[in-house]
């Protein structure tokens, strides 16, 4: 099947969830040309935001297991990546048009229908991994893609080859388990849609798998055998602010919204605003008892979700509810233990 048929069946099948601008014509996503009249060729290019430290796979399976730890995806930690990279994109045509004169161009950065990862496949900047992320085999998976659609008749890159082999361990390592076979992913029980893209209440059955993840979800990237490859930015534009990569649930949760907008400007987080970000930690703190946290902690953040709940809006509130009684249960079983 080529890649706007898999789109098609994909969006049939409804994996897309509530992302209705997936649905939203397809068909130009299949098809260049439709989004900039005149496009023959793509330029795609990659930016790493690895974090820096070496050991940072295991660090970030220690940050997960942490009792009271928030987890915010890799990727989120710093600046706002799509402004960055279509401004790295826009000086790149600059230097281009110096070369060979003024030619017709678009950027993109995640920020129109674009099918990124097939058309940086086709580039050869990569193979599609089996979690459906674009792999290489010198820089691992831990880039943004950026696209440069152009007029100008470039000669194709052939595509890299698929070395995922018998590998599966992005499959096995989903906490919701939200692929339903290499290539295929259900939208809808993955982490990164359910905290960023989903905007109503989390689906119960999938609340105790999230963990701490209030932000995304790298599971699937931390477990990669290539992204040993992976490497550090060469800038400071997406190492983290805010201290992000080592923040407490507990501390995050007394954020006003003032200080979420505020200390979040520039960040991709802020797009999801308050409410989501306080529906994310509520579920957090409401899984502290799995994560082995003591009396203690599950008693301040029953404190914490109670204080905050008579202010809440209807969304935040349910979760808080649910988080309350998970809680208890955790209180009474520390209790009789």
């Amino acid at each position: 099947m080529d890649a706007g048929g898999a789109l098609r069946a994909w969006l049939d099948a409804g994996c897309h969830g509530e992302m209705s601008f997936m649905a939203r014509d397809p068909e130009q996503r299949a098809r260049p040309e439709r989004l900039l009249p005149g496009t023959v060729s793509a330029i795609m290019v990659a930016a790493h935001y690895r974090p820096r430290e070496p050991d940072w796979r295991n660090r970030g399976w220690r940050m997960m297991a942490r009792p009271g730890a928030a987890y915010v995806s890799n990727y989120a930690r710093g600046r706002d990546y799509h402004k960055r990279v279509r401004r790295r994109l826009v000086r790149l045509a600059g230097r281009i048009a110096e070369e060979v004169g003024p030619f017709g161009h678009r950027a993109f950065c995640d920020s129109a229908p674009v099918m990124e990862v097939e058309i940086a496949r086709r580039a050869g900047l990569g193979w599609r991994g089996k979690h459906t992320l674009l792999l290489d085999r010198s820089q691992g998976s831990m880039f943004f893609l950026g696209t440069l659609f152009t007029d100008l008749p470039l000669p194709p890159d052939p595509p890299a080859e698929d070395r995922c082999g018998r590998c599966r361990r992005c499959l096995d390592v989903c906490p919701t388990q939200a692929f339903t076979g290499p290539y295929r992913l259900d939208a809808r029980r993955c982490i990164s849609y359910l905290t960023i893209e989903h905007p109503g209440p989390v689906p119960v059955d999938l609340r105790a798998a999230m963990g701490n993840r209030i932000y995304g979800c790298d599971d699937c990237q931390l477990v990669c055998p290539w992204n040993k490859f992976a490497r550090p930015p060469e800038h400071d534009e997406f190492d983290p602010r805010q201290g992000l990569d080592a923040a407490g649930l507990l501390s995050l949760w007394q954020w006003s919204e003032a200080d979420f907008e505020e200390r979040l400007l520039g960040s991709p987080i802020r797009r999801i605003g308050f409410s989501r970000w306080r529906r994310n930690l509520a579920i957090a703190l409401g899984n502290l008892g799995d994560a082995g946290a003591g009396e203690a902690l599950l008693t301040q953040a029953g404190a914490a979700l109670s204080a905050a709940r008579p202010r809440a809006d209807a969304l935040v509130v349910e979760h808080i509810d649910w988080a309350l009684a998970r809680l208890a249960a955790a209180l009474a079983g520390a209790g009789q233990s």
